[in-house]
């Protein structure tokens, strides 16, 4: 801020959202939280964002992407405009198999287990993201492919974005996390019962829980940390 703000009581015209500064197995970065399921990655100066939607954020006034993750094609994860707010010449967008068909640009379309390295220092492998719950298959069904992706900076760090999903063996499968942000929010996606299986599954050194709030049965998330106190470090972050 300027001097004549300090002074004076002006604002700022960017907003701040919360930040995690981290630092695992001998690599720094930074997670930053926007809502819902809109967060972003700073890693040695690149910017990756996963899930940006405009409501959620300013992003024409943040730093361009280097790397855009889509895990589907929902209004709440996929949105042009703020696509189009962090896009520069050089940005990597890879999108799931729906929101890539949709997209009508240049994008890597990512399937469960593809793998790929967009930028050099970070590999991006996608996840199976489905549901599994009698009544509730019909959200997010396995047959359309929707992603959740595993980020591995500098093959030191592993940090895990479920996406909409329930609990799934192939999440279960998933070895050597770090980092977990599992989504909760029911009846779209977890249960607290069920995301507490799967943090004890992954057991990650941090979890975050995320995509929690915006529905009538909001998570009462300082109740879910207190189920995981004793398996990993719970960082509540304002996502709702």
């Amino acid at each position: 801020m300027s001097l004549f703000k300090r002074l004076f009581g002006g604002k700022t015209t960017t907003k701040e959202y919360p930040t995690d500064e981290v630092n695992i197995n001998g690599k720094s970065f930074k997670l930053r939280f926007f809502a819902h399921a809109s967060i972003a990655i700073e890693y040695e100066g690149r910017w990756i964002y996963i899930d940006p939607v405009m409501e959620n954020a300013d992003y024409s006034a943040l730093p361009k992407a280097d790397v855009i993750l889509v895990t589907h094609h929902h209004f709440d994860h996929f949105d042009m405009s703020a696509i189009e707010a962090l896009h520069k010449d050089d940005t990597c967008l890879l999108l799931d198999k729906t929101s890539a068909e949709g997209f009508g640009g240049d994008c890597y379309t990512m399937l469960p287990k593809g793998v790929a390295e967009p930028i050099a220092g970070v590999k991006v492998e996608a996840v199976a993201a489905y549901n599994t719950s009698e009544g509730h298959t019909q959200f997010h069904p396995k047959e359309r492919e929707d992603c959740g992706y595993v980020v591995t900076l500098g093959d030191a760090v592993r940090i895990y974005i479920s996406g909409d999903t329930e609990l799934t063996e192939e999440m279960k499968a998933l070895q050597g996390i770090d980092i977990a942000f599992i989504s909760v929010n029911q009846p779209y996606t977890m249960t607290p019962e069920q995301a507490v299986e799967a943090v004890k599954a992954l057991h990650p050194k941090i979890y975050y829980p995320y995509h929690y709030g915006q529905v009538d049965e909001p998570t009462d998330v300082e109740a879910l940390a207190g189920m995981l106190h004793e398996v990993t470090d719970v960082r509540i972050r304002p996502l709702a």
